[in-house]
């Protein structure tokens, strides 16, 4: 099939490298000119502008969309409508808030024009493992992207499937990022500790080898986690400041406003937030109450 891939990014050039070798034709567009000549070097027909690309697909026309969620998207969305016809497919497979989704595509269908939303997971590996795809669609527009999406996937009929109506890949994806940041604060923690008991000298690489395999805890993240220790179980040059890209906190947003306890997913957030407290403000005042109040000791800043 015949697809437009606007974003030749690290995850968006490495699917539409993956496209192109299951012989899929590719035209592309981005505004770095470097992102856009690797991808040219990979097959993908390189676009000179939005209007371009869209002359240069067959009709009824899919464009993927793989930007920043946010204003860029909205932005990129508005630049490419007054190019497209009724029938054709805008796919948002950045990780957008579904809530802009619901609005984007309410907005597109007043001109016929489907929106599908595809939460995407895999990150740099999915060129050689695929993506994990999870699509809101109609049912219509579905049939349009699904052999793009089959090839993105790991398998044809495996790690992708259509949850529901546009703007419910988004949200799914949302939740599966707010369980990840809970999964990740836990394998974390639990290293710490074992780090922490020094008496026994463990070999932190090696524990997450071994329980990499048969354990009940295993998974893609404990295989990453023992990558990262092999390489330095104290993890010299990395500095202890975790970033958010949003979907965690949507998901805190969503779990209060549905009455739902999500504890974990929260506390894993608020510990992001934390790491990024540079002067440990609100530690420094719970050391200076303790002073006030009972006289313990406060240890000196060499700050």
């Amino acid at each position: 099939m015949d697809i437009g891939m606007i974003g030749l990014g690290k995850m968006g050039g490495n699917m539409a490298d993956r496209l192109v070798r299951d012989g899929h034709r590719v035209v592309g567009y981005d505004t770095n000119e470097e992102a856009a000549a690797e991808s040219a070097s990979e097959g993908v027909e390189i676009a000179d502008d939005v209007a371009d690309l869209v002359r240069a697909l067959a009709r009824p026309r899919v464009v993927w969309i793989m930007v920043p969620a946010g204003e860029i998207t909205d932005a990129v969305i508005d630049g490419l409508r007054p190019h497209l016809d009724e029938g054709d497919v805008v796919v948002d497979g950045g990780n957008s808030n579904y809530k802009d989704t619901l609005r984007r595509a309410e907005s597109l269908a007043t001109d016929g024009i489907h929106l599908v939303d595809v939460g995407t997971s895999g990150g740099i590996w999915g060129l050689t493992e695929g993506y994990s795809m999870m699509v809101g669609a109609t049912d219509e527009a579905l049939e349009l992207v699904a052999p793009a999406v089959e090839t993105l996937a790991p398998g044809d009929e495996e790690g992708w499937g259509h949850v529901g109506k546009p703007g419910s890949g988004h949200f799914v994806k949302m939740i599966h990022n707010g369980i990840e940041y809970g999964l990740m604060q836990a394998y974390a923690e639990g290293f710490a500790i074992m780090r922490a008991k020094e008496e026994f000298d463990l070999d932190l690489g090696q524990v997450a080898d071994i329980w990499r395999y048969g354990s009940v805890v295993r998974s893609w993240l404990l295989d990453l986690t023992g990558r990262a220790l092999a390489e330095g179980s104290e993890l010299e040059g990395i500095d202890p400041w975790v970033p958010d890209s949003g979907e965690g906190r949507w998901t805190v947003f969503e779990a209060i406003d549905l009455d739902v306890a999500a504890p974990v997913i929260s506390m894993s957030l608020i510990r992001r937030l934390a790491s990024r407290d540079e002067y440990e403000f609100s530690d420094r005042l719970l050391a200076a109450l303790r002073n006030q109040f009972g006289g313990h000791a406060v240890r000196p800043s060499d700050q």
